[in-house]
Formats: structure tokens, C-alpha cells, sequence
């Protein structure tokens, strides 16, 4: 049964911004509530892109080092793609990082060095899908935009008891949200919901009590309601294999760079054979799992005296290791052996 709501002291929007005026995180990406400062299109971008798949705290660091490195739109598409591959290494989703260069270069030549502001032309940079333009026409250009991620979802289907599972229910979603976007403040009104979700109205055990909200959600002192948004039930992943080669030479190892196109395109690795469904013949002298979005990875590593037949590549001194940029999946396999010899 819907809660009534005549007794309730403000509006979706009032409530919401009220808290957020209160409580809004301090993030190195977000201009503060009723600050005088301008929100930099670049900077929400560059956030928005990083955070997709990506948690808040796992973010931080390279958002800090990423706009020290290249401040404006104009100094990333003048960088070198190694460069920012490198910088990105750890991130995961790899393609959002041969994304961000795509459309930094995009912004310069074709927009004059300028995100454009709405909707509609957000959408035809690369990289940029129906979520990001949505937020960064809010956030960086005060557009009246409906922005929906994975928190809005969330506090969408409590509040409003939406019990058809994802994705289907994002229709639904999208038309209750709508009509509450307040035309003054869409952009905090968009990172207070993603707030919201993050810090009261969370996956589990969800603090409806100081909730802003709490009055009129629909979901509220439910026992399930920790099952909302319903989601659709998870496929098995599909498990793979591979070989990694570690060839050394006088304290440095052999590195090639992957494809640009495919998995963990452009990036150092270590060199090694195709994933494939069989499990290898050979024993290895270690292995690493590591999950992607759609499959998991079991990839062994053995030994190779020779580079001949490794590809073309670099030797790099084992001590600035680091300094490589490898991505998790090698830097894994790259932490157990130096452990191993140690």
C-alpha cells in the first residue's frame, strides 16, 4: 500500500538536498554545495569515466595523479598513449583508459579544446554512454538531466517499491525519477542521490532511520528489503587459461605490450600464449586467478631462457618494476615470483 504523503515536510528534491547540504562527501572531483566555484567539465569527466565499474576509494589516488599530470583537456590529448596506459595500470576496464584518450583527443579537434554541454552531443564522444553525458550534463553544466547509476537505482526501488528485476526495471526507474530533477540544482540533486545510496541507503542493512527520505519510501521496515533492486540471477563465468613467460636477463625481464585492440589493450605485460578453454600441459612454476567481467582467468607461469621467440618488447631492470605500469593480472603473477625468490 503507497504511504501517504501530505503530512511530509518538503519535497523528494527539498529532503534530499537538505541532507546533502549536511552531509555531502568531500571528493576531489566535486565542487562542495553553494560553493561560488564553476565545476570544470574535465574534471567531472575524467571522474565520472574512472568511477564506472571503479569504487570511490579506488579512484581517489588516480584522479589526483591523473589531473596533476595532464590538468585540462588539452594536455591528456597531447599525451602519449603509453603514458596514460601506464598511469591507469591497476584501475582494471582497461578500455576505459584508451576511451579517455579517444575523447580527450575528440574535445580538442572537434569541440575546440571544450566538452559540449549537452546531452545529445556528450553522447557522440567516445567513451561516453547514456549515464556519463547524463551526469556531466548535470554536474558540470547545471542540465536538468536524469542521472541513473547503481545508487540511484537502489534508493529509486526502495523508495518507490519497484520490484521488477534489472535491467528491465530501469525504465521504471527513469520514469519515477524524472519528474523530481529540480531545474535549479540538478547536479547536486544527482550526487546527492548517488550519496544517499552509498552511505544510508547501502546494498545491506540499509539505515533507513536518519534517512532523509524515510518518511514516505515504500520499502521502508521491510525485512527484504536488502533484495531491492531486484537483479536477475548470475550466469556462471567461463574459465580460461593461459601461460605467462618469465624470461630474465643480468636483473631484468623480458616485457612486450599487448594489442591495442582486446583485453588489457596497449599494455606492458609479460609475454605468453592465447587464453584458451584448455587447461596448459605444463606444470608452471606459479599461478594467479584473476576475474574479468565475463570470464576467470587461471594463468600459470614457467620458465623461458630466450626472448627470441617472445615478441618485440624491452628488458626492464626487475628493481623499477613498479614504474611499469604491468596491469593487476601481471603484477600479480610479477609480486609472487620476486616473493618466491626473495
Amino acid at each position: 500500500m503507497s504511504v501517504q504523503t501530505s503530512h511530509i515536510d518538503g519535497s523528494f528534491a527539498d529532503r534530499l538536498l537538505g541532507w546533502y547540504d549536511r552531509s555531502a562527501r568531500a571528493l576531489p572531483w566535486r565542487i562542495p554545495p553553494h560553493s561560488d566555484a564553476v565545476p570544470d567539465p574535465y574534471r567531472v569527466w575524467m571522474a565520472e569515466i574512472m568511477l564506472q565499474q571503479t569504487t570511490v576509494a579506488a579512484v581517489a589516488a588516480y584522479f589526483e595523479r591523473f589531473t596533476a599530470r595532464w590538468p585540462t583537456v588539452t594536455a591528456l590529448a597531447a599525451a602519449q598513449d603509453a603514458d596514460v596506459m601506464a598511469a591507469w595500470a591497476g584501475l582494471g576496464y582497461y578500455a576505459r583508459a584508451r576511451n579517455l584518450l579517444a575523447c580527450a583527443r575528440a574535445v580538442v579537434a572537434d569541440h575546440g579544446g571544450h566538452f559540449p554541454g549537452s546531452e545529445d552531443a556528450l553522447r557522440t564522444l567516445p567513451g561516453v554512454g547514456d549515464y556519463t553525458a547524463a551526469s556531466v550534463a548535470a554536474i558540470a553544466f547545471g542540465r536538468p538531466s536524469v542521472v541513473i547509476d547503481a545508487n540511484v537505482e537502489r534508493v529509486m526501488a526502495r523508495h518507490r517499491l519497484i520490484e521488477t528485476p534489472l535491467p528491465a526495471a530501469k525504465r521504471e526507474i527513469r520514469r519515477e525519477l524524472a519528474p523530481l530533477v529540480p531545474d535549479d540544482r540538478p547536479g547536486d540533486f544527482a550526487q546527492a542521490l548517488m550519496d544517499l545510496g552509498a552511505t544510508i541507503c547501502t546494498p545491506r542493512s540499509p539505515r533507513c532511520a536518519i534517512c532523509p527520505l524515510m518518511a514516505d519510501c515504500r520499502a521502508r521496515g521491510r525485512a527484504d528489503i536488502d533484495r531491492l533492486p531486484v537483479k536477475p540471477p548470475k550466469k556462471a563465468k567461463p574459465q580460461r587459461h593461459g601461460l605467462a613467460w618469465w624470461i630474465e636477463e643480468d636483473g631484468a625481464i623480458w616485457l612486450v605490450r599487448r594489442p591495442d585492440k582486446g583485453m588489457l589493450g596497449g599494455m606492458r605485460a609479460l609475454p605468453g600464449d592465447e587464453w584458451t578453454d584448455s587447461a596448459p600441459l605444463e606444470s608452471g612454476i606459479l599461478h594467479v586467478d584473476h576475474g574479468f567481467t565475463h570470464f576467470d582467468l587461471r594463468l600459470t607461469l614457467v620458465r623461458r631462457e630466450s626472448a627470441l621467440a617472445a615478441g618485440e618488447g624491452e628488458w626492464w631492470p626487475l628493481s623499477a618494476l613498479d614504474a611499469a605500469g604491468l596491469p593487476t593480472l601481471y603484477r600479480k603473477l610479477t609480486d609472487k615470483m620476486r616473493e618466491r625468490v626473495a
